[in-house]
């Protein structure tokens, strides 16, 4: 007899695997198809909040010490002197968020994956009581299905890169903000580490000549950059890029005549400024929101019934507005150069750090508390 699905999930990135465990936990039977391969080495470094934490930590899925390093502190730079810190000490947690390699959480995740009987590894899609797109920004299943994708595209590309630098970085997050640049430094390695991810958000048309420069000269870009505040710095892999962009499907469920139900989830529904570091965070929700809407279902209810998929969608989309909109309105206040917005914003900054009850609230709805 050929092996009946109850959720069929396409995309095998860290929300797909996540949600494929948290179903099986339900007793759901899972065919889980993975996309091609990266062709290249991923740089990337994702800042995770203490609801991801312990998400993944339920699922067996956190990685080691060396491999998610505890942010104790974070400094935000204006361009005219604005500054704002938060500091874990201060909110009463171990914690702001936590810096994690990509490629080790991918594989604590296979590893959990791999020793779980209800989900099956597949190469191409197969029949299920419900799709779930979770195939990233590009997603080709959601064009297939007719979804469309509002997407709103900033003037920015995004860099990323890791750098080994002379200062170690403290477990400190640092950003510094321009009218024309949003510049990140992640802690790596531990509490004691000296490496960084680094996230620059740079115009669109910078990105050719800041990839063409040699090592030292780019090198030397970023230590101008961020003022010298970790000393002369290295780099410690290759660069890459993508374009940003804030981005919501009209639509994250429905059914389609080839496959039935369907439902998105991660970046398949939405894209919002990786400034903030939330991305990850908010796709974790998704899959959270949506195991738990579907295994608090009634007996008599399929896993496709699309009253539970509307309710997760406008669960989710409640959730998200607000990070989008932050996002979005820091973005477009720090992108004008003209004299009076740099003395507002970095006013702005400056009554910010010092508003008290205003300010710890951000802080723990950043921290995935509310």
């Amino acid at each position: 007899m050929p092996q009946t699905f109850d959720i069929c999930i396409r995309g095998a990135g860290v929300v797909g695997r996540t949600l494929a465990l948290l179903l099986a936990r339900e007793r759901l039977r899972v065919a889980l198809v993975a996309g091609p391969a990266p062709v290249a080495s991923d740089v990337r470094a994702y800042a995770l909040n203490a609801a991801s934490r312990q998400l993944l930590e339920s699922l067996r899925s956190w990685p080691d010490a060396a491999h998610a390093t505890a942010v104790a502190r974070m400094q935000v730079h204006g361009d005219q002197g604005g500054e704002v810190r938060f500091d874990a000490a201060a909110q009463g947690v171990p914690a702001l968020a936590w810096i994690v390699d990509v490629p080790a959480l991918e594989a604590r995740l296979a590893d959990a994956v791999r020793f779980q009987s209800h989900i099956e590894l597949l190469e191409a899609p197969v029949p299920a009581a419900l799709t779930v797109v979770c195939e990233g920004r590009a997603s080709r299943t959601r064009a297939e299905f007719g979804v469309e994708f509002d997407a709103t595209p900033y003037p920015q590309h995004a860099i990323a890169t890791r750098l080994v630098c002379e200062l170690p970085h403290g477990q400190t997050a640092r950003q510094w903000f321009s009218h024309d640049s949003i510049l990140a430094f992640l802690p790596l390695g531990g509490a004691d580490g000296n490496a960084v991810a680094v996230v620059w958000s740079v115009p669109a048309e910078q990105v050719p000549g800041l990839l063409a420069l040699d090592a030292h000269a780019f090198e030397e870009r970023l230590y101008a950059a961020s003022l010298g505040a970790l000393g002369s710095v290295r780099l410690g892999s290759e660069r890459a890029t993508w374009p940003l962009q804030l981005a919501q499907a009209r639509h994250w469920c429905g059914t389609a005549p080839s496959t039935g139900s369907w439902v998105l989830a991660g970046d398949a529904a939405h894209n919002v400024h990786p400034l903030a570091g939330q991305g990850l965070n908010l796709g974790l929700g998704d899959a959270q929101a949506l195991a738990q809407v579907l295994g608090a279902r009634e007996g008599w209810r399929s896993v496709g019934d699309l009253r539970l998929l509307r309710r997760y969608e406008r669960q989710r989309k409640a959730e998200i507005l607000p990070m989008g909109l932050a996002t979005d309105g820091l973005q477009q206040l720090f992108a004008r150069p003209e004299g009076a917005w740099q003395m507002l914003r970095n006013g702005g900054m400056k009554r910010f750090e010092h508003s008290g009850p205003l300010k710890n609230w951000i802080a723990r709805r950043a921290m995935g508390s509310h």
